[in-house]
């Protein structure tokens, strides 16, 4: 996934991954292959450049979408952008700043004429009071978190149905949290009464509601998390970093403190000690499917934006690409799969949204860290150039095996054979340490195969599924009806329940 692009500083940087990570395939090759790849995505998902007036910094952290159409960008400077033309056939958008003064904006939403502002110290009410098009009024929603170190950044939702919103709050550094609430979810009611609402986070980069509405976060590789994750947030839910338990006597709604997880065990084995603990939803192999995976958009574009409706759309910013994301619910627990989807973004991606005219809008910097794209800042829209890739479509579990539905119809002879579909399963420790290796690695037989008669979608049995462990799939061999390989061959699927005969997933 992290294919280096053919600036020589650039493939440095990923000659450079491949020593520090281990990667045991030939580079020179690698680094072709993946460029090939970039190279075809264009042909589907062109990456329009948004121009900027000269000397204007925007490094966007969150977007919203206003009623009329024009994009809103909340940036890290703490500044409000309202932009017009975005949707535009050769954009040359106008930028209108509405708000200045806030601070390391992550979460922006659109409601009832007024912005609601994600921003480090707290959630703030935003609105023009004289209508003059500029932020005169900034009200306090809710500030019942602590905030003292530039690592505890926060992020914050949408609305939910009930009218909720729900700030996740990153640690004061990678092991520690010293600022009250530091590693929960806090839920802001209405009336902006705020209560915990789930402990055990580390940084996350981004939370919202998928495609089922259900209230999910992006957690990022470090302590006590070997990859990154998609994790399911419910009410009384901890997520595997023990650094806030300090803080669970102030949060009363919470309950009793979870069991001290054990470093070094499983996830799995982990889950029936600590009753609230929480499994990745979906685990993000490390390097091959991001390295600092941020916010994310769910694709309700009906169709203007390709074959992936209802996916969630999610960027990374260490190496600049853009993934998707598919959910379902076994056993009333969370789990699904990831796939590639754009490399080649200009800047570190902290943010996706789409946009009224069903485009993806993708923004960010390269501000604190060090990421792939050579720019310092940009926003960039990907359109659907109409053009139907053949790709995986999306991966669900079955009783013995997998169903793999693919955006064009298969070709009978390759997606019949066994050989066609190469899987590996494998697993991470759950540990305090920062990151950690892939462990339990082994090859999966696949013992049948079923076409469905459209040519749409597979269903493999194979020899053994295995909860708490990620199945990565390698469809190279797999061809479309008119000979057409796979624009993305791989994909990963986490699972953490296996469904019975019977049937227990959500629909």
């Amino acid at each position: 996934m992290n294919r280096c692009r053919t600036n020589g500083t650039q493939v440095l940087f990923c000659l450079l991954l491949g020593v520090v990570f281990g990667a045991t395939s030939a580079i020179g090759e690698e680094v072709g292959e993946r460029w090939g790849t970039e190279v075809r995505e264009r042909e589907y998902y062109p990456i329009v450049s948004l121009p900027m007036p000269a000397d204007t910094v925007i490094e966007a952290g969150a977007f919203a979408v206003l009623p009329d159409g024009r994009t809103a960008v909340g940036t890290r400077h703490g500044e409000i952008y309202l932009i017009s033309g975005v949707d535009d056939e050769k954009p040359v958008p106008e930028y209108q700043l509405f708000a200045t003064g806030l601070d390391e904006i992550f979460g922006l939403t659109w409601k009832d004429g007024v912005f609601y502002v994600t921003q480090s110290c707290e959630l703030t009410r935003v609105s023009d009071t004289d209508k003059d098009g500029r932020a005169d009024r900034f009200d306090t929603v809710s500030d019942a978190w602590g905030y003292a170190n530039y690592h505890e950044y926060a992020f914050g939702s949408e609305f939910d149905a009930e009218g909720n919103q729900f700030v996740t709050l990153g640690l004061s550094e990678s092991y520690y949290s010293h600022a009250l609430y530091r590693g929960f979810v806090m839920k802001v009611s209405p009336d902006g009464k705020t209560t915990a609402f789930a402990s055990g986070l580390r940084s996350p980069g981004g939370v919202g509601l998928d495609e089922h509405g259900a209230l999910f976060y992006i957690e990022s590789q470090g302590p006590w998390n070997c990859s990154c994750s998609l994790k399911a947030i419910s009410s009384g839910s901890f997520h595997g970093h023990p650094a806030s338990f300090e803080w669970y006597p102030y949060a009363p709604e919470l309950g009793p403190v979870p069991e001290q997880p054990k470093s070094g065990s499983r996830i799995v084995q982990e889950k029936q000690r600590v009753s609230q603990l929480v499994p990745y939803a979906v685990v993000f192999p490390y390097i091959r499917m991001g390295r600092s995976i941020t916010g994310f958009s769910v694709n309700r574009t009906g169709g203007k934006f390709g074959p992936f409706e209802n996916q969630l759309f999610l960027g990374d910013y260490t190496l600049s690409v853009l993934m998707r994301a598919t959910t379902e619910q076994v056993n009333g627990v969370w789990q699904g799969a990831c796939y590639p989807f754009r490399e080649g973004l200009s800047t570190g991606v902290l943010n996706v949204e789409f946009t009224a005219g069903g485009h993806l809008l993708a923004g960010g910097t390269n501000r604190g860290w060090p990421v792939r794209g050579i720019k310092p800042f940009a926003l960039e829209r990907l359109q659907w150039s109409g053009r139907m890739p053949f790709e995986i479509n999306r991966i669900t579990i079955e009783p013995d095996g997998f169903r793999l539905t693919f955006t064009k119809p298969v070709d009978a002879v390759t997606a019949g054979a066994l050989e066609t579909y190469s899987l590996t399963s494998f697993t991470h420790p759950y540990h305090g340490a920062y990151g950690g290796p892939e462990v339990d690695r082994s090859a999966i037989a696949v013992k049948s195969v079923s076409l469905a008669e459209d040519g749409m979608s597979a269903t493999i049995v194979v020899d053994r599924l295995v909860q708490g462990f990620v199945y990565e799939f390698d469809l190279g061999r797999l061809r479309s009806g008119d000979g057409e390989e796979l624009l993305h061959r791989n994909a990963y699927y986490t699972v953490n329940e296996i469904p019975s005969a019977l049937g227990s997933q959500s629909p």
